[in-house]
């Protein structure tokens, strides 16, 4: 039976799924009975743990006869062309001088920026499984994830100008928030493939169940709160504080974009992975939904912002 926290379900049934990197190396350390098949070899396992479907690592020799493998490319082209526009936003973000929360809003995008080389890494089956250079990368991952997740709640608390946007009194907690949830994710993240410790990191019983509450917690949980709260405040600000009804629609498209690109990565991965003959999965049309929801999010805070101060010369009469 499933219980709150186990990840064993998805590594099995959702090609791609990054955080599988750190059980797998969980596995490793403790009982290589429970890796099987494919899986029970590093230099053939790919991203999950005996999944049902997965792209082949690009050094696997497990053709007869033996031929290169790309590897998870239509989601690394997915996050390149999408790291592009990233930086295309964070630059318009930039123009726009007298925007309420532009600081901040380049940080979230920034964030966002960075979490992409990491997911096409994690994701891409570029690396050996259960080493340690996918281990630390996806530990990375896990902490921008969660730090990026904190970046979009801190967005809608400025928003509200309850402090001024773009001093101390908010970059100071925007930041330090920032970083104290990203340790943590990393942390959490090094503790459960590494078991630094008797109480996190302990395996779950029995291991197969990959089962980690924190790591759900942070990497699930978390991210979904911030959400919510997010488009709550949001909601508040621009029906009742500035009385518009045309931002909503961003902000409205930009939520079903993003639970759009959950269900391709968790619906549709298995389901692209198995008809394209273990070629491509749902990794790249996720990012490329989350992409979009990221875009749609700044042409929502662009509607509800100036773009400069006014500027005019007064000439007396």
């Amino acid at each position: 039976m499933t219980r709150f926290g186990d990840f064993a379900p998805l590594c099995t049934s959702t090609p791609s799924y990054p955080w599988c990197n750190l059980f797998y190396r969980q596995l490793q350390r403790t009982s290589n009975s429970t890796l099987v098949g494919s899986s029970s070899s590093p230099r053939t396992a790919g991203v999950g743990i005996n999944p049902t479907c997965f792209i082949p690592p690009t050094f696997s020799t497990t053709s007869d006869p033996p031929s290169p493998h790309l590897g998870n490319i239509a989601n690394f082209i997915a996050c390149a062309l999408s790291f592009l526009l990233v930086l295309a936003l964070i630059w318009l973000a930039h123009r726009r001088k007298a925007a309420v929360g532009r600081i901040e809003l380049r940080t979230f995008l920034g964030l966002y920026a960075l979490s992409l080389p990491l997911n096409a890494i994690t994701t891409g089956s570029f690396l050996e499984q259960g080493g340690t250079a996918v281990v630390v990368l996806t530990a990375l991952h896990a902490g921008v994830v969660a730090a990026l997740f904190w970046a979009l709640l801190a967005n809608a608390v400025v928003a509200t100008q309850i402090v001024e946007d773009g001093t101390w009194s908010s970059l100071v907690p925007y930041y330090t928030f920032a970083a104290l949830i990203f340790g943590l994710g990393t942390y959490l993240s090094l503790d459960v493939a590494l078991g630094v410790t008797n109480v996190i990191g302990a395996p779950a019983d029995p291991p197969e169940a990959l089962r980690s509450i924190s790591l759900f917690v942070v990497l699930t949980i978390w991210p979904l709160v911030c959400v919510v709260l997010y488009l709550a405040l949001m909601s508040h600000i621009v029906l009742r504080v500035l009385n518009e009804r045309r931002p909503m629609f961003f902000y409205a498209l930009s939520a079903l974009l993003f639970v759009l690109s959950q269900l391709a990565w968790f619906l549709l991965g298995r389901v692209i992975c198995t008809a394209s003959n273990r070629r491509v999965d749902g990794a790249f049309l996720g990012t490329v939904l989350e992409t979009a929801a990221v875009g749609v999010l700044f042409l929502a805070w662009r509607s509800i912002t100036e773009e400069s101060w006014d500027d005019e010369v007064y000439y007396p009469s």
